[in-house]
């Protein structure tokens, strides 16, 4: 009877094992995946202090959307000074990620949406209140159209395992963008200054150097592809 009943006490103990390793819940927390690992850390690292300040700006976005129902100068002072503060909030939670070590995978995504979306939501409603007149909508939907393109082109830079880092003429792009967009909202006789009329100069200026950085963008990754 003894060796009748060591089948069976083999067998189990194997089961045991079998449920012991494979199960996620029973095995021990440094044997978890590497996957496993980074997605607990990304769902713990959401709400640190760049990523709400991210959301900030995002939170711009409504506030911008509503302005077109209510012009006049008392708007368009609250417009401008919100895309004032959405234009420091970038360079700052940037500047917290980097010196805080809290740059993220969620981050990564969330900065250059909050931008991306915040800028042609302000465009199209420039167009919408005719701050940006008919004539210059060609600038907002080239801006738009690189914009798009870009981040294509990154998202299929980066699933081959290439970056594709912005350089001066980008970061120069968003300066006279950004510039532009401030004093369009802006009441057009703010500072003493014909904002508006210098606004779509800059819009102009912008839009060159839009398709001028877009432009290497596209020549640097078929060039790398080609070495490759």
């Amino acid at each position: 009877m003894g060796n009748r009943s060591q089948p069976s006490i083999v067998m189990s103990m194997e089961v045991s094992n079998d449920k012991d390793f494979s199960s996620p819940k029973s095995r021990h927390p440094s044997a978890l995946s590497l996957d496993e690992v980074e997605n607990r850390n990304v769902g713990e690292a959401f709400w640190n202090l760049p990523n709400t300040i991210t959301m900030l700006r995002v939170l711009v976005i409504p506030a911008i959307l509503v302005f077109p129902f209510y012009i006049n100068d008392f708007t368009s002072q609250i417009a401008g000074w919100l895309f004032v503060f959405a234009g420091v909030t970038d360079v700052v939670d940037g500047w917290l990620a980097r010196r805080g070590q809290q740059v993220t995978r969620i981050g990564k995504l969330l900065d250059p949406l909050a931008d991306k979306l915040l800028v042609t939501v302000c465009l199209v409603v420039l167009v919408s209140i005719e701050r940006i007149p008919i004539w210059a909508t060609t600038l907002v939907v080239v801006i738009i159209g690189r914009e798009l393109a870009v981040t294509g082109l990154r998202g299929i830079a980066s699933a081959g395992g290439q970056v594709l880092a912005a350089d001066w003429r980008g970061k120069l792009k968003t300066l006279t963008q950004n510039l532009a967009i401030g004093a369009l909202l802006f009441p057009g006789d703010t500072l003493g200054l014909p904002l508006h009329f210098l606004g779509l100069v800059m819009l102009s200026v912008a839009t060159v150097l839009t398709l001028w950085s877009g432009y290497v963008y596209f020549a640097r990754y078929f060039r790398s592809a080609e070495t490759e």
